[in-house]
């Protein structure tokens, strides 16, 4: 860790909840599977695709729709599809991984009470993500093109305005809700080094995270 500031503090964490998602969704390698909207999702609310209940795609479609837009009906598909205790199953893996200062009560990251994360747990859990060759795939498009099992096309911009602005940017996930302001886990990559920026309740995370992922490729050797 080169700089920290409140690394501990618990905040709440907008759709930075999606990185346990995804990391869920990628350890069962299911990826291939067909889900079917259930009700809940296409009722989803916030950032979403317009996904329709009784709806068939992949999950692996859904997935990238999730990482590149946030989409959270897409989310909600994912997790409703997984499990019917799915957000159980988030705080028994976030456990598992030591994130004392975590605990999850929706799986897209909707404000919830009881709900928070800290800067150092989602750096932990990022760079979990960051070895899984699925996840980068997905992080690091501009857009992302997917389709439904019967044709219905959707073409999606990514949230993430470093992807295509800053050299070498290759994700990991955006995040905004009213209690947790704007939220980052931001990736990017030169020569061979890997920097990642995490920052929850950031005033100005765009030029922020430029300033931070500049001046740390400038101290590393």
């Amino acid at each position: 860790m080169l700089w920290a500031g409140g690394e501990s503090r618990r905040l709440a964490p907008a759709s930075l909840a999606k990185l346990m998602t995804s990391l869920l969704v990628l350890e069962g390698g299911r990826l291939d599977e067909t889900v079917t909207v259930s009700r809940a999702a296409a009722r989803a609310t916030g950032t979403r695709m317009g996904l329709r209940e009784g709806e068939s795609f992949s999950a692996r479609d859904l997935h990238a729709a999730m990482v590149v837009r946030s989409a959270n009906d897409a989310c909600r598909a994912l997790a409703d599809h997984a499990s019917p205790d799915f957000v159980a199953l988030m705080n028994a893996r976030a456990a598992a991984l030591g994130l004392a200062d975590t605990r999850y009560a929706d799986p897209c990251g909707h404000d919830r009470e009881g709900q928070y994360t800290s800067a150092a747990d989602v750096a932990r859990l990022a760079e979990l993500l960051a070895a899984q060759p699925e996840y980068l795939r997905v992080a690091r498009l501009a857009r992302v093109r997917i389709a439904s099992a019967a044709g219905r096309r959707f073409e999606l911009p990514a949230t993430n305005a470093l992807i295509g602005r800053y050299p070498g940017a290759i994700g990991l996930k955006t995040g905004y809700t009213s209690a947790a302001g704007h939220c980052l886990a931001a990736l990017a990559e030169r020569d061979g080094v890997r920097v990642l920026v995490v920052m929850l309740h950031s005033p100005n995370r765009w030029w922020n995270a430029v300033g931070l992922l500049d001046r740390a490729f400038e101290a590393l050797p």
